[in-house]
C-alpha cells in the first residue's frame, strides 16, 4: 500500500500530473454541469484560450500546456489532443467526435534499438480559423490546416500544403473540392 501512495505523491507532485487526475475525472461527468466545470477549469491548464470553448464529454489532453485555442472553438465528443510537439486551433474551429491531433511520433530510424527507446520527433500542428473537422479524423503531425478548410469524416490528414476553403476527404486525405469559387 505505501508502494502506490509514493507513486500517487510523485503523479501529483507537478501540475501536469495533478491536472491528468482532474481531467480522467472531469471528462467524464455528463451533461450541462460537465460542460460548466470543464469550460471554467481546464483552459487554465492551456498555454493560451480564448473565450466562449466547449470541451465536450470524454476529451483527452496529453502535454496540456502546448495547446492554443481561439475564442468559440468546439472540442467535440471523445476528442484526443496529444500535444507534445504544440497545438494551436484558432477562432472558430470546430471538430467533430472522435477526432485525434497528434503533434508527435516515435523515432523509428535506427533499427538496432527498439522503437520505444528511441524518443520522439516534434512537429506542431496549426488548424487556422473557420476549419471544420469531420468525425474520427485523424490530423498527424506537422499539418497546417488554413482558414475556412473542412475535412470529411474519417479522414487521415498529413503534412501537405492546403489552400485556403478546401475541402478534403480521404485516406490520404486530398482536396475534393473549394468552398469559395
Amino acid at each position: 500500500m505505501l508502494t502506490y501512495l509514493r507513486k500517487l505523491r510523485g503523479d501529483i507532485s507537478t501540475r501536469y500530473g495533478r491536472f491528468q487526475y482532474l481531467d480522467a475525472v472531469l471528462r467524464h461527468i455528463p451533461g450541462n454541469l460537465g460542460m460548466e466545470l470543464r469550460r471554467r477549469i481546464i483552459p487554465k491548464y492551456f498555454a493560451a484560450c480564448g473565450k466562449d470553448v466547449h470541451i465536450s464529454e470524454g476529451v483527452r489532453f496529453r502535454v496540456i500546456e502546448n495547446i492554443r485555442l481561439g475564442n468559440n472553438v468546439r472540442i467535440g465528443i471523445d476528442n484526443f489532443i496529444q500535444a507534445g510537439g504544440g497545438v494551436t486551433l484558432e477562432d472558430d474551429v470546430m471538430l467533430g467526435p472522435g477526432v485525434k491531433i497528434w503533434s508527435q511520433n516515435h523515432r523509428y530510424d535506427d533499427v538496432n534499438r527498439p522503437i520505444p527507446d528511441q524518443g520522439y520527433t516534434y512537429d506542431p500542428v496549426y488548424i487556422g480559423k473557420g476549419v471544420w473537422i469531420g468525425a474520427d479524423v485523424f490530423v498527424l503531425p506537422g499539418v497546417t490546416l488554413p482558414e475556412g478548410c473542412v475535412v470529411s469524416a474519417s479522414s487521415v490528414v498529413s503534412k501537405k500544403n492546403y489552400k485556403p476553403y478546401s475541402i478534403l476527404a480521404g485516406n490520404p486525405c486530398r482536396v475534393i473540392g473549394w468552398r469559395k469559387q
